[in-house]
């Protein structure tokens, strides 16, 4: 497990070795439907819509960006609701039929780069066997409820895994793959999972506990949030998706190994990708690898033989393509009916292209442009949503398009349509629509493409362990569950703990090469000792696994870094030496390290890479909480340039910042800031003092003060910052600029101590 990850299951004893015969729960369940195309099998969808009359069922006033999913005569919503600091978003549960709500779930911005209100733009899903309900907040929260609203767990991914945000707050949501829940992000964790990729995550979808996690690409340039599109490949159960370095790539959905990727862009490919015959169709609107031109829409072939690279999975070469046109579209998805691909392209023009040949066989233009928005189809008819808020309900034939509705919604459409039971669902960044035919729906499909069942497993050729990944911290214990799997990645059956040996194991290609401070009992039960961090090996019947985690120290803590001793060098800098930071902190490697100055050892700010000039680090668990948080900073620099370094307490960024000469509490730079003028010097230590005061009614005060070193404390508060929805607990880390990678920042001196 991962430790703060929330349990209320109290243990599986079974396992899930293939889907139910008939699913327990239907509906809309995730963003593009039961066919994985944005198609919907049911009729008597409306034919027109009049916003307050015709059709129109209600209104909600939640803005979003997603797309609403239906399960259970319920429908549930991605939103946000509130301003400035107090902004939270929401998972809302309401009446699919009248639109009342029933429960909402808010959950924090935190430490996020998030701007113009970009949040919510992903949607929920629903698995068919428990009705559980998955979210991915923008903050990178990753929460699992049950139909009615219980909790059942969650991951703080930002804190526990290093997932990074970006501005343009693209985050997608989970997906459902039998036993699993999928998650993706580009992520900065520990250890061989260190450098910042684009990486992918399943959980066991009952517990929350980790299957494995994947890098089926090589370093990003974007992130991605097109969503995975499940099948089978040489009996494997795969998944075909865009990746953030520009590839389309296939990985097995049982182990996360990649089967292979092919190079398109060169920026992040953000559409879901769609599935025909042997080909996987993607498009993408950033340029070309082998031209200058922007856009492609490529089909390639799923079962062409791909060739191993010298960096990353293996690579399909140019012969796996089968067409190519000029299609171009930023992250709006292609719907598949029969052999047509139907895609809004990032001018605005609705198109129709032959899926066995890629020839585009007409255009209609619908708007000004096209961003995120994707179409659904279904009834014989196109459901098209753009990003200025026009929503079009359109006729298609093998010759053009007859428009049969155009309505003005309020606000801009990001997501994608949803339909169940005669009713069509559509959210924007002001309201959620519903519109169709009242009551039950005679038309409803009776059956899915997506209710299938695995294959019988083969014999059992290695082990999975489960969780793959655990935190903890001394004293603290985890159990695991060791598995066969056969060639295919499918499982065979689960060992009995008795039989398990378990040995640490440090992987030959490990930087550091360190060792999990840990033992294992006779029941397989792990009891955590020391803080470290490493990987131990499970042997049975000559079948082997690894799994991997971190032991955190325990709160209070002290760390000056003195126990380091540089000696790893950069080809470009010899005769600079310096050390790894420690290995149980997240995000920390490759931006920052141990240096010696003036006789002590200090952490620094990395220059090395202008990619990494602005950079966080958490050491502790997401649960943590009422702590005071201590640290001397400084800065090299000059009068012009002068960069950024601080703390983060409990999810707030408490900062220097250089060229403001300012002490700064934030949590999100539009949200939650607040400044006092305070006057620094590069190359002098100051002694930074914060602490968080939480109310019961959940409110808070975020607190800090600076200090040269050496000098006395001062009695009040630097800045003190009150917060109506403050942060409830958060991991302690380090946040550092440095602008341009021209000057570097250090820390020393860390010491953190219950509030008094």
């Amino acid at each position: 497990m991962l430790r703060n990850s929330l349990f209320v299951f109290a243990g599986l004893t079974a396992l899930t070795f293939v889907r139910p015969a008939a699913a327990e729960v239907t509906g809309w369940l995730n963003w593009r439907g039961p066919e994985q195309t944005g198609v919907s099998r049911e009729t008597g969808l409306p034919d027109t819509w009049k916003p307050g009359s015709t059709n129109h069922r209600w209104a909600m006033d939640l803005p979003g960006g997603g797309t609403p999913v239906i399960a259970g005569g319920n429908v549930y919503a991605f939103g946000y609701a509130g301003q400035g600091a107090d902004l939270q978003e929401v998972l809302v549960c309401a009446d699919a039929e009248t639109g009342k709500k029933k429960w909402e779930k808010r959950f924090n911005d935190y430490l996020s780069d998030i701007t113009y209100d970009r949040y919510a733009i992903g949607s929920p899903c629903v698995d068919a066997e428990t009705g559980n309900v998955y979210v991915l907040t923008s903050a990178g929260v990753f929460a699992a409820f049950t139909g009615d609203g219980k909790p059942l767990w969650q991951h703080p991914m930002m804190e526990s895994l290093g997932r990074l945000t970006f501005t343009n707050g693209r985050t997608g949501g989970p997906i459902v793959e039998n036993d699993l829940v999928l998650v993706r992000g580009i992520t900065s964790n520990w250890g061989g999972e260190g450098a910042a990729m684009d990486r992918f995550y399943a959980f066991d979808k009952k517990s929350g506990q980790m299957v494995w996690s994947c890098s089926p690409g090589v370093a990003p340039k974007d992130n991605s949030f097109a969503r995975p599109v499940f099948s089978y490949r040489d009996n494997k159960r795969v998944f075909y998706t865009g990746a953030g370095d520009g590839s389309l790539i296939c990985v097995n959905a049982r182990t996360g190994e990649t089967v292979w990727r092919y190079p398109v862009s060169a920026g992040g490919m953000n559409a879901t990708v769609v599935l025909y015959k042997d080909q996987v169709i993607g498009v993408h609107a950033d340029e070309n690898l082998d031209s200058s031109d922007a856009g492609r829409m490529t089909a390639v072939k799923v079962a062409a033989t791909p060739t191993p690279a010298e960096a990353g999975p293996p690579v399909l070469d140019k012969s796996a393509e089968s067409w190519r046109n000029d299609l171009a579209a930023i992250s709006s998805s292609p719907v598949l009916v029969g052999n047509r691909v139907y895609q809004v392209i990032k001018t605005g023009q609705l198109c129709s292209v032959d899926a066995d040949t890629g020839k585009v066989l007409w255009r209609y233009k619908l708007g000004p442009d096209q961003l995120h928005a994707s179409p659904l189809y279904a009834d014989g008819k196109l459901y098209v949503p753009l990003q200025n808020g026009l929503f079009y309900i359109l006729k298609p034939s093998d010759t053009g398009v007859k428009e049969l509705a155009k309505v003005q919604l309020a606000g801009r459409c990001i997501g994608a349509p949803s339909a169940w039971n005669g009713k069509v669902y559509v959210h924007t960044t002001e309201k959620l629509y519903c519109f169709g035919k009242k009551g039950n729906n005679p038309g409803v499909p009776k059956k899915t493409a997506a209710m299938e069942s695995y294959p019988k497993a083969g014999a059992t050729v290695a082990l999975q362990i489960v969780p793959s990944e655990v935190t903890l911290r001394p004293g603290e214990t985890a159990k695991f569950t060791v598995r066969g799997i056969d060639a295919n990645g499918f499982l065979t059956e689960t060992f009995d703990s008795a039989k398990v040996k378990w040995a640490k194991f440090i992987p030959p290609t490990a930087r550091v090469r360190s060792e999990m401070d840990g033992e294992f009992d006779s029941d397989g039960t792990l009891t955590a000792k020391a803080p470290s961090a490493g990987a131990f090996q499970a042997t049975v019947d000559g079948f082997k696994g690894t799994m991997r985690g971190r032991i955190l120290s325990a709160l209070p803590l002290t760390e000056d870094f003195e126990s380091f001793t540089p000696t790893e060098t950069l080809p470009a800098a010899l005769d600079e030496k310096f050390a790894y930071p420690p290995l149980t902190w997240i995000g920390a490697r490759f931006k920052f390290d141990v240096r010696e100055l003036d006789g002590n050892k200090v952490l620094a700010k990395t220059l090395d890479n202008i990619f990494f000039q602005r950079a966080t680090a958490f050491f502790g668990s997401a649960d943590d909480k009422n702590y005071t948080y201590e640290a001397d900073v400084m800065a090299d620099g000059n009068r012009r340039t002068l960069g950024t370094v601080g703390v983060i307490n409990q999810r707030y960024y408490v900062v220097l910042t250089g060229n403001a000469q300012e002490l700064e509490i934030n949590s999100n730079q539009e949200r939650i800031k607040a400044t006092v003028p305070f006057k620094w010097s590069p190359k002098v230590w100051y002694r930074m003092k914060t602490r968080v005061d939480v109310s019961p009614d959940g409110s808070g005060i975020v607190r800090a003060k600076v200090w040269k070193r050496g000098d006395t404390e001062p009695d009040k508060w630097t800045l003190e910052v009150p917060h109506k929805t403050a942060h409830q607990s958060g991991a302690p880390g380090l946040f550092g600029f440095a602008p341009q990678s021209l000057f570097k920042v250090y820390v020393d001196n860390i010491a953190i101590t219950a509030n008094k």
